[in-house]
């Protein structure tokens, strides 16, 4: 069953007149455990009619071929699965409303899942608009729909946790596949091919100075494996483990989570489901609900969440007071991007991060901290960040990613004891790495 709060219409137009149902597959790139999917197959069966998924493949605001590369691998399974229950899938380059305009034409129901950016909003709203037909937008990338949760931004962790576990048991439920009762006969719709990717890729003309990950292969193929895997070996010990960076003993999902390679759901449920401890289990549910969708409630009612001046209002007066304070050191962004700092712990970060496409998330507080201690602004600090995140991090240009630079600008936390530079904004120390972790066997590890 589809809750009905996860299913928001975008305009008045009935349904029905068409040849098929389509379903415009963008945020969420799955075939398991997808509700905008499940709910398109339904509506499909109920209107007699066969089922096509579309994909936009469009230029998105800093964007590189590591991101194109993971997402193409992503998709190809997508094809795949989908061809198994009999759905075709088109992917086609262009601006996502005139893509979807074109194949919604046909259309009798127009399903798009749902996005919390600013741009993935835009295009939602851009598609309503010019679509012939009725369209509605199904909530899967969230456990609890954010509206639901809270009708305005968050303060943090603190505010959001109770409002998310007063309502979560009606949501932590299995979804169940809709079998498709009216394959599409005849000639699909044209498609992109995606056996080679790297064809597709150089076709792109995207920025290829950042190069594929190392470490993380895309799909949700490898992240049903990666979770598995983590389930098996690390949660058991989550609790205690997973905040240091030598261990490694993280989830390693969030690439996954934010191309929609996986569910939260279903990962949820994984992790609820298994023999590991009440605490270790707990305390990745605490990352995965919580502070995932407090990103999410963020970005979605605050629609500068990329802005230096959209911090709170106490992290601004504190920063602004203490900007013309000495800095022991400054440096430019592109010392920062080469790692080239006097700091081998944070150079080690750096050095993970443009590499694999991931850093281990304590690394990433103190990475962000110390870039506020060493620009020459705090204006120039948040930008230098936002920068490095999106450019490398696979799930930069995210609402997580949004929500994790500002954390180190003071959102979603509270006033500090003042110090130089800072100003009460919570500071982080390598003395603080020494003596939590084996911080020189990170260093080796990324030397």
């Amino acid at each position: 069953m589809i809750q009905v709060q996860r299913i928001h219409a975008l305009n008045s137009i009935p349904a029905g007149g068409g040849e098929y149902v389509l379903y415009w597959m963008q945020q969420a790139q799955r075939a398991e455990f997808n509700h905008a999917l499940e709910h398109a197959a339904c509506q499909a069966n109920a209107l007699q009619q066969p089922l096509v998924v579309c994909f936009a493949l469009t230029s998105y605001p800093e964007a590189n071929l590591r991101h194109y590369r993971f997402m193409l691998e992503g998709l190809r399974d997508v094809r795949g699965q989908l061809a198994k229950r009999g759905i075709p899938f088109c992917v086609r380059r262009g601006a996502p409303a005139d893509v979807v305009q074109e194949l919604a034409r046909k259309a009798s129901l127009l399903v798009a899942d749902v996005g919390y950016t600013r741009i993935q909003k835009q295009w939602r709203r851009d598609a309503a608009g010019r679509a012939a037909c009725r369209m509605e937008a199904v909530e899967t990338d969230v456990i609890v729909p954010v509206q639901e949760v809270s009708d305005h931004e968050e303060f943090g962790a603190r505010t959001i946790r109770p409002k998310i576990h007063r309502i979560l048991p009606l949501y932590l439920e299995p979804l169940r596949k809709v079998p498709v009762k009216y394959p599409f006969s005849g000639k699909p719709p044209a498609s992109l091919s995606l056996e080679d990717i790297d064809a597709v890729c150089a076709g792109l003309k995207t920025d290829a100075s950042v190069k594929p990950s190392s470490r993380f292969a895309g799909g949700s193929h490898a992240a049903r494996k990666q979770l598995s895997k983590f389930i098996a070996q690390h949660l058991d010990e989550y609790h205690e483990n997973s905040s240091d960076p030598v261990l490694d003993a993280c989830s390693h999902m969030s690439p996954y989570l934010h191309f929609g390679q996986i569910s939260p759901l279903d990962m949820a449920l994984q992790i609820s489901g298994s023999d590991a401890p009440r605490a270790a289990k707990d305390a990745c549910l605490e990352q995965l609900i919580v502070r995932r969708e407090l990103s999410m409630n963020f970005c979605w009612y605050n629609p500068e969440y990329d802005k230096y001046d959209s911090l709170p209002a106490w992290a601004l007066k504190t920063m602004g007071e203490h900007a013309k304070d000495r800095r022991e050191h400054v440096y430019t962004r592109e010392q920062w991007e080469a790692a080239a700092t006097h700091d081998p712990y944070w150079n080690a970060a750096q050095r993970e991060l443009a590499k694999t496409g991931f850093m281990h998330n304590y690394m990433r507080m103190y990475w962000g901290k110390k870039i506020l201690e060493w620009s020459r602004t705090p204006e120039d600090a948040f930008e230098t960040a936002l920068h490095l995140n999106n450019k490398y991090e696979l799930d930069g240009r995210d609402p997580n990613g949004f929500a994790g630079v500002s954390w180190c600008f003071g959102r979603h936390d509270r006033a500090w004891t003042e110090r130089p530079v800072f100003g009460k904004i919570r500071c982080m120390n390598a003395n603080g790495l020494k003596r939590k972790f084996d911080i020189e066997a990170y260093v080796e590890r990324w030397s």
